[in-house]
């Protein structure tokens, strides 16, 4: 966003599921920009704020696009995910960060924070809105809670609100195994999704999973189990 606001004079901002002009915002910043000048840091700020810009009358936490089975799910690390509580949590932010100013305080791009954000969204630990991430009560519970207690609350949200891993949990439950090969949810995903999201989105499940103790996925078989999850 930031390398946009200092090159550009035109910026468009494109909705998806349709993919569609959202806004458009003029730059009328003298050359050469400043990343300090106000005027330069509220223009960023609009642009957060209009990217992550709920629809109106929508439910707080409802409503999530894309929150089916066929979900794609970026590759976010369960420990990157708990740092992030953390840090909101704890001051200055108090459970309420601008997520440019977050962005720079942890030295990530634009689309690293909004993935990171749309993650604790899905899990219902923080909220996307306006430019600001905020922690919910949930996410308030997690960043407080040892080790343990952690790994349960994030087992519960996973199974809530992410449909692929509560199917895949289902399905190893029901089996007598207590197996199944990973291209039986790679066939379901690739009906939703191209081949490279399906990929990213197992290896995101595989990572959960692992964290949560879920199951187990051995990478040789490529087989998904309840044998020693942990």
């Amino acid at each position: 966003i930031e390398e946009a606001v200092l090159m550009c004079d035109r910026i468009l901002v494109f909705s998806s599921n349709p993919g569609r002009v959202a806004a458009e915002f003029k730059v009328d910043l003298p050359h050469p920009r400043n990343r300090l000048d106000p005027a330069f840091r509220q223009l960023v700020d609009q642009l957060y704020g209009r990217m992550t810009q709920r629809p109106t009358k929508a439910p707080a936490l409802e409503g999530i696009q894309g929150t089916g089975v066929g979900m794609v799910l970026r590759h976010v690390s369960s420990n990157v995910l708990s740092g992030l509580i953390e840090t909101l949590a704890a001051p200055p932010y108090d459970g309420h960060a601008d997520l440019p100013v977050l962005a720079n305080s942890l030295q990530l791009e634009a689309d690293e924070i909004l993935h990171l954000g749309e993650s604790l969204q899905l899990l219902r630990f923080a909220q996307l809105s306006e430019g600001d991430l905020v922690l919910t009560e949930f996410g308030k519970r997690f960043a407080n809670l040892e080790t343990d207690a952690r790994k349960k609350l994030f087992t519960e949200h996973l199974i809530a609100y992410v449909p692929v891993i509560g199917l895949i949990k289902r399905v190893l439950d029901e089996r007598p195994s207590h197996t199944a090969p990973a291209a039986r949810f790679r066939n379901e995903l690739e009906d939703h999704m191209s081949e490279e999201d399906a990929d990213d989105t197992l290896k995101t499940i595989v990572s959960w999973g692992r964290y949560a103790e879920l199951f187990a996925y051995d990478e040789q078989s490529e087989t998904f189990s309840l044998e020693n999850p942990g």
